[in-house]
C-alpha cells in the first residue's frame, strides 16, 4: 500500500536526521529562506523530518490508521491507478499547502522553523471524514469514539483557537489548513462526493 511506503520513507529519513543535525537543518521549513531566498524545496522537505520519536510515532500511527482506508476510498472513487496518483498528490501537496499561511506570517522572521508531516496527516484524516462522516475517532483519554462529523468542526475550532493563542511550539495553523485542504482536495476532483457525505450522515 502507498500509505505504508510513505510511512517507511518518512521514518527512514526522520530517523537518519535525528543524528544528523546538518541534514535536519537543511530540510526544516524556514519561511524566511523560502520566501526571501526561494528555497521552495523546504515547503516539502520538512514533511519528512520530525522533532522527536514521539512526534514521529504519533504522526505515522495516525497516518497508518486513517491513510490505509483513505487510500482505498480514493481508488474506489477514481480507479486504482488514478486514485493512487491523486492520493499521493493530495498528501505531498498538503505538506506545502498547510504551510502557506505560516509562510506569509513568518516570511520576515529568520529564526522561525517548523517540521513534521502533521499538515499532510490532517489532510488524510479529514479526507477520510469526507468519505465516512460517521467513522469513530478516538481521542487521547476519551474511551469512546467520536463520530467524524462531530470531531471535524471541534478539531478545526481547537486548531484555530490554539493558533490564535500561540503559546506552544505546535503548528496549529498547519493542522487547520491541512485539515481544510483534506476536505477540499477530493471535492475539487469529484464535487459529487458532497452527496456521499450527506448520505453518510443518514440524510
Amino acid at each position: 500500500m502507498i500509505t505504508l511506503v510513505i510511512i517507511a520513507v518518512t521514518c527512514i529519513v526522520s530517523i537518519i536526521a535525528f543524528s544528523k543535525r546538518e541534514m535536519m537543518n537543511g530540510m526544516l521549513f524556514n519561511a524566511y529562506l523560502v520566501y526571501n531566498h526561494r528555497k521552495f524545496y523546504r515547503l516539502f522537505s520538512h514533511g519528512l523530518i520530525h522533532g522527536s520519536w514521539g512526534h514521529l510515532f504519533f504522526n505515522m500511527l495516525t497516518l497508518f490508521f486513517f491513510g490505509t482506508n483513505t487510500e482505498l476510498w480514493f481508488q474506489a472513487a477514481w480507479g486504482n491507478a488514478k486514485g493512487a496518483v491523486l492520493y499521493v498528490l493530495m498528501y505531498v501537496s498538503a505538506i506545502a499547502v498547510s504551510s502557506l499561511a505560516d509562510l506569509w506570517k513568518y516570511r520576515n522572521t529568520p529564526n522561525y522553523n517548523a517540521l513534521g508531516a502533521s499538515g499532510a496527516v490532517s489532510a488524510v484524516l479529514f479526507a477520510s471524514v469526507l468519505f465516512d462522516p460517521k467513522m469513530g475517532i478516538y481521542i487521547y483519554l476519551i474511551p469512546i469514539p467520536i463520530p467524524g462529523f462531530i470531531f471535524a468542526p471541534l478539531y478545526l475550532l481547537y486548531c484555530w483557537w490554539m493558533a490564535k493563542r500561540n503559546k506552544d511550539n505546535i503548528g496549529h495553523t498547519a493542522h487547520f489548513w491541512g485539515a481544510v485542504y483534506g476536505l477540499a482536495f477530493p471535492l475539487i476532483f469529484m464535487p459529487t462526493l458532497v452527496y456521499l457525505f450527506i448520505h453518510g450522515l443518514g440524510f
